[in-house]
């Protein structure tokens, strides 16, 4: 599967806390293969490769897992050990029972508040800048989206499957909308802003699913961390997932029309329709932002625009290059 390009915001924000913490990220940006002119726009895309390495490379810069946002450093590690204090509950309400317990220990992290109800958990926390920050409203956005796409994508990778959210609250405005659409892919619901604190809502079904991952695995997944954060979300089974990737197939030189989507997922193309209206999207939308991430991808490893044009049933190379700008604001060469 193509894994969904992200928009340039999500490391923008980064950088502007380097100067308050007399940390020069160049050095990320260069390993991460991002140069400024394409991080200034915010149309353009980078892809989960791009993003892990900017990540992996800050942490290294900063000894900090929190990049230095928070009210004070984390060391690196500590993910690690936290993780392994979860690892052998018997299920994910147990797991963030277990967190909630560990992360009073660090006072460098959120506390977090469990509310269970009769169907529903509701897991929320407020994150605190460190003192001296220029503009502490935005770290503690940037430290935000972290920790809610961290929780809900790691709760995921604990019981193996798809995890369902009731609702998602930030606690602060809307960004535009283009990047808000964003905000609901990523969490596959959609996202409440103007909330009082961050907060994740869980169906009770998930919070008593077994843990079924073990401390081999853990250090796997580890390893490539934060690559999953990036690139999976949840074990995706929405109808907008299970149509993407068999748009991902039609690129591979497969077709896929409305009539052979809908009966590949035994239903009707009106049916068809609704699930992604539900989901907020549509075939036309899935189909181009398929293609965006490939064309995208391409380009990163070195493929021609003469070959991605081909190869994603351009009729002309300029019509590609046309598409191209549309989708991500510049030319196919920058993205090279």
């Amino acid at each position: 599967m193509t894994a969904r390009t992200i928009p340039t915001a999500f490391v923008h924000r980064y950088l502007a806390f380097s100067p308050d913490n007399d940390v020069d990220l160049s050095g990320a940006l260069r390993a991460a293969g991002i140069d400024l002119e394409t991080l200034s726009d915010a149309r353009a895309r980078l892809t989960p490769t791009q993003v892990t390495t900017f990540i992996q490379t800050t942490w290294q810069i900063t000894d900090d897992e929190l990049f230095g946002l928070g009210s004070a450093p984390v060391p690196r590690g500590t993910f690690r050990l936290i993780c392994l204090t979860l690892i052998h509950c018997p299920d994910l309400g147990s797991a963030f029972a277990r967190m909630s317990d560990v992360i009073r220990a660090l006072p460098a992290l959120a506390p977090l508040a469990i509310e269970k109800g009769e169907e529903s958990t509701r897991v929320s926390f407020a994150v605190r800048a460190r003192e001296g920050v220029a503009e502490p409203d935005v770290a503690e956005r940037v430290t935000t989206d972290f920790v809610l796409i961290l929780l809900h994508r790691f709760s995921a990778w604990l019981i193996g499957k798809r995890v369902r959210l009731r609702a998602v609250e930030f606690p602060y405005s809307a960004p535009d909308a283009r990047l808000a659409q964003d905000y609901d892919y990523i969490f596959g619901a959609p996202v409440t802003f103007g909330a009082q604190r961050a907060a994740l809502e869980f169906d009770n079904s998930a919070m008593r699913a077994p843990i079924i991952q073990t401390e081999e695995t853990l250090e796997e997944y580890l390893r490539e961390s934060p690559i999953q954060l990036m690139s999976e979300r949840d074990y995706d089974s929405t109808a907008s997932a299970q149509v993407r990737r068999v748009l991902e197939l039609g690129v591979k030189g497969r077709t896929s029309t409305a009539e052979e989507i809908a009966e590949m997922l035994s239903i009707s193309v009106p049916h068809l329709r609704r699930l992604l209206r539900r989901d907020g999207t549509s075939l036309n939308q899935l189909r181009e932002e398929v293609l965006r991430d490939v064309a995208i991808a391409g380009l990163r490893r070195g493929e021609s625009v003469e070959v991605l044009s081909a190869r994603l049933g351009f009729s002309e190379p300029s019509a590609f290059r046309r598409a191209f700008k549309r989708w991500t604001g510049d030319t196919p060469s920058s993205y090279r």
